[in-house]
């Protein structure tokens, strides 16, 4: 199920059809969901379900073989240009620059999308004041805490102020409080800038009752909805235990357990 396509305007996200494989082996199967604007939808699947191939895909780091990907109705393929400049990005392994200070990374970032210094200035204080590191502006990012680093690049990925942010497993290897936070301040990214979010994880704890979500597992998508309807249509109790139903292997790990 497409969820949201009868949505005035087009989706942040639409996943068509996409397949890919590594030589004889599928990663992907037909592939189809959409992210609308102002949503927060949670790519839910085990380690292995195919989670950072579909962000490879949706990110251009590899080419589509199969099917299609637009951002906000720009064809990936054919229009990367356009649907790159309007996706903000945090991969599943850290990115930053660990012995240049956070405004150095922060910079950098903006002169990769041509913002002018004076610009790329005010639009790092901006963000940075967002995420409650002001005052770490001038830090080398190595003397953060790992939960500082990921808020510091999710800051990155909205300098160019994007209209859809996508985060790979964004919470591995950090603590209960620090995977709270980060989602707290995504989440708010929502309410204030109306962002659409695509928030691929394997913990069930990170699923919110008002959240759509889509289950990914093996390659193939299982459900697709919000998370009442996904838990109504496989009978079951909870979204732990509808995704236990859904896949017939065990549920994704709580929040604590090691990844």
């Amino acid at each position: 199920m497409m969820h949201g396509m009868k949505a005035a305007g087009p989706q942040a996200l639409s996943v068509e059809s996409v397949s890919h494989s590594y030589g004889a082996r599928r990663a992907l199967d037909d592939v189809s969901f959409a992210v609308a604007p102002a949503n927060f939808t949670v790519l839910l699947g085990l380690n292995g379900a195919g989670k950072s191939t579909l962000f490879a895909l949706i990110t251009r780091l590899y080419g589509t073989q199969r099917g299609r990907i637009r951002i906000f109705d720009h064809d990936v393929a054919r229009e990367p240009g356009e649907a790159l400049r309007i996706l903000g990005v945090v991969f599943q392994s850290r990115t930053l620059d660990l012995d240049l200070s956070v405004m150095q990374n922060l910079m950098y970032h903006a002169a990769l999308h041509g913002i002018d210094k004076r610009a790329a200035r005010a639009r790092g204080d901006e963000v940075l004041a967002r995420i409650v590191l002001s005052d770490r502006a001038r830090d080398k990012v190595r003397n953060l805490s790992g939960g500082q680093m990921r808020r510091v690049e999710i800051a990155r990925a909205l300098l160019h102020r994007p209209r859809l942010l996508v985060l790979d497993e964004p919470t591995v290897g950090l603590d209960i409080k620090s995977r709270a936070d980060i989602l707290g301040h995504v989440r708010q990214l929502i309410a204030d800038e109306g962002i659409g979010v695509l928030w691929a994880t394997h913990l069930i704890d990170e699923v919110a009752d008002d959240d759509q979500v889509i289950v990914l597992h093996q390659g193939r998508v299982l459900a697709d909805g919000p998370v009442a309807q996904v838990i109504a249509d496989s009978k079951a109790l909870d979204v732990r235990d509808a995704f236990t139903r859904l896949t017939g292997s065990g549920s994704p790990q709580a929040a604590g357990e090691a990844a």
